[in-house]
């Protein structure tokens, strides 16, 4: 069922295990994304991950878009004085959409008469492939930056377009308007509700019952979207509490991450706002949240759907996963079969089903002796002496 590869690059380095398995072996990442959603699950999956894969939005395409063609028209019809390219693929794509309607040359012609602004190098390497040069580009790839330049210079009167990429701009055209400006978006890219529904929702059903140890986002529009659907199907509350306290929500950049802190959901973001670094701060995030354990003369790492044992993967189905899980919140100490039984998903009231899934979890780990069963009591992770009064204290 599940792919496996990993192995922490910490962990005994130099040796076979460290060489077979990546960084997010035993790890369960979902991913919103519709855009670049296969380079981001291919750059997890060579980590180790398992991908849970959920487009909660669906890009219209450019050629049907009547409203960039509207835009493009008006811009044609009267020209703007300043123009703000903020996304490389966003600039490509309207001039390819331009081309295909027969305005690629009056919308080339346009620009090229007007203060063009790039938001960073990519958006500049592409506005020069369409045979035009921008006036100016900021060096920290923040619009934050071109707004201040824009403000510095008076925008009052001035006509200001600004090519929109799906995300929101927070604050950048209510400032220029305040500031006297006339702008006009041009929606690059709209975002609308995924066709097919179903993958977001066992996305969200994964998320909710912990089956999920991280969730990526890449737009803040697919942020809103996830939450949206959990409040239509009343279970906002519940995705709130896996994500403040189970499931790390990680974002590609602080715009992104917006409408969950809008709830009060902590995220995590890289530095570089790309999908590589991205993916490096879930390698580190999710290896350091693994709850690791001195049991019988081994070391026990408790991942979301597997186990490493001495640095060796050991995949584990999830009933042994939650026996596992149960056993760990004190380990060493007896937990009585009917504290195990509670938590064993659909056993009901079968004390048996314990004993079958403890079997199998001993199977998979291949250490019989990590678990210890204590005759009409129950069982216990045996947790070396040197840990016992660590654990026992606390």
């Amino acid at each position: 069922m599940y792919e496996q590869q990993q192995q922490r690059p910490d962990h005994n380095p130099g040796s076979q295990d460290s060489e077979q398995h990546g960084p997010l072996a035993g790890f369960t990442v979902g991913v919103t994304a519709a855009r670049r959603a296969d380079e981001l699950g291919v750059l997890l999956q060579r980590r180790g991950a398992v991908v849970l894969h959920a487009p909660a939005l669906r890009i219209v395409p450019l050629a049907d878009d009547s409203e960039l063609l509207a835009a493009t028209k008006e811009l044609l019809d009267q020209a703007p004085d300043v123009v703000v390219a903020t996304t490389a693929i966003g600039f490509r794509g309207w001039v390819e959409a331009a081309d295909g309607w027969g305005l690629g040359e009056q919308l080339i012609a346009r620009l090229a008469d007007v203060e063009l602004l790039a938001r960073g190098p990519k958006v500049k390497g592409a506005i020069r492939a369409a045979g035009l040069t921008e006036k100016w580009s900021p060096s920290s790839e923040s619009m934050a930056e071109v707004l201040d330049r824009l403000l510095e210079e008076g925008v009052e009167g001035r006509r200001i377009a600004v090519q929109l990429h799906g995300e929101p701009l927070p604050g950048f055209v209510e400032a220029l308007r305040v500031g006297g400006a006339e702008v006009v978006g041009v929606p690059v890219y709209r975002w609308m509700p995924p066709e097919d529904i179903s993958p977001v929702d066992r996305l969200l059903d994964a998320t909710v019952s912990r089956g999920l140890d991280a969730v990526t986002f890449t737009s803040a529009p697919a942020a809103a979207s996830l939450l949206s659907r959990a409040e239509e199907r009343g279970l906002l509350p519940e995705l709130l509490a896996a994500l403040h306290h189970d499931v790390l929500p990680a974002c590609v950049g602080p715009v992104t991450a917006l409408p969950l802190q809008a709830h009060g959901v902590d995220t995590v973001s890289p530095e570089r706002f790309r999908l590589g670094p991205l993916v490096q701060l879930l390698c580190k995030e999710l290896p350091g949240r693994a709850r690791a354990l001195p049991v019988a003369g081994h070391r026990l790492e408790i991942r979301g759907h597997a186990v490493l044992v001495d640095g060796s993967l050991k995949p584990v189905p999830p009933a042994g996963m939650s026996l596992l899980r149960a056993l760990s919140r004190r380990p060493g100490w007896v937990v009585p079969r009917a504290d195990l039984l509670r938590a064993l998903p659909g056993a009901g009231k079968d004390e048996h089903a314990v004993e079958t899934a403890m079997a199998r979890l001993r199977t998979a780990l291949g250490a019989p002796k990590l678990i210890q069963t204590v005759v009409k009591r129950g069982y216990r992770l045996a947790l070396d002496p040197a840990a016992d009064a660590k654990y026992s204290d606390g």
